[in-house]
């Protein structure tokens, strides 16, 4: 693995994401390198390697926290805050520490790591952490995402968020139609995740060895996410179940030329 140490000119990117006001990545790059990752287009700016090879370190990122700026922010949008170079670095912590406890914050990760930090997450007025959870085990696991913690580590993460007093989301995703098994997410979440946000592969946004991958070993799960009509009533029964299971959702993200977000009532 490449490490990288920069210095960056602001830890605070204007957001396009709606009700977020700012972006903070005090990393570049993610050691955990999941094959659909959608941040694999910032390699076309980071001559480092290929999407997981590297990772770049704002090494005075706690430094540039200290700026006072008021909204709502999301740590990480084009990286892990937690990934496995954090358990050494504690940059995200430290980041964590300087920054203003005023501002509502959401931080998501796939790491168990995070609950290291429950104690700054305390200091916050608002805060809320999520964990990314798709059920990928055994072969699923090994072509899409093979470096990420296990999830059964990621839902003791949410139950320890959950014990300890901090408010805490599952992020699904991404659900790919017959590999993402959703009720059984649920199911084994529902009395100690907060709330729920559900997102739907953006196949286009995976890019092309992605699509390939799924091609050649989910042939099944491809004509669904390519075909029009496959793919709206894989949504819709999508929406029916999480709706059959009564679970608080804040909305289903699906990107199907252009970028809908279904709120599920």
């Amino acid at each position: 693995m490449k490490v990288i140490k920069t210095k960056a000119k602001t830890i605070y990117t204007k957001s396009r994401i709606p009700g977020v006001d700012y972006g903070v990545n005090q990393y570049v790059g993610c050691q955990f390198a999941c094959k659909y990752c959608y941040a694999k287009f910032i390699c076309k700016w980071k001559p480092y390697g290929e999407w997981g090879t590297w990772v770049e370190v704002k090494i005075n990122a706690p430094e540039l926290a200290r700026k006072r700026v008021y909204g709502e922010v999301v740590m990480s949008t084009i990286s892990d805050p937690y990934q496995p170079i954090e358990r050494e670095l504690k940059l995200t912590r430290r980041t964590l520490e300087m920054m203003n406890k005023r501002n509502k914050i959401s931080i998501l990760t796939k790491s168990p790591l995070v609950v290291r930090d429950i104690d700054l997450f305390k200091l916050f007025n608002e805060i809320d952490v999520g964990l990314t959870i798709n059920s990928f085990e055994g072969k699923e696991k090994q072509l899409i995402e093979p470096f990420t913690p296990s999830q059964k580590l990621r839902i003791d993460a949410l139950k320890n968020l959950k014990e300890r007093g901090v408010k805490n989301y599952a992020f699904v995703s991404p659900i790919i139609p017959g590999i993402t098994d959703v009720e059984e997410i649920i199911r084994e979440t529902k009395d100690i995740a907060d709330y729920y946000f559900f997102e739907v592969l953006n196949l286009k946004v995976a890019g092309q060895k992605f699509r390939e991958l799924l091609m050649e070993n989910f042939p099944e799960s491809y004509e669904i996410m390519v075909n029009d009509e496959k793919f709206w009533r894989f949504v819709k029964e999508l929406i029916a179940l999480i709706k059959r299971l009564n679970i608080r959702a804040e909305g289903v993200e699906v990107h199907r030329r252009g970028w809908e977000l279904i709120e599920v009532k």
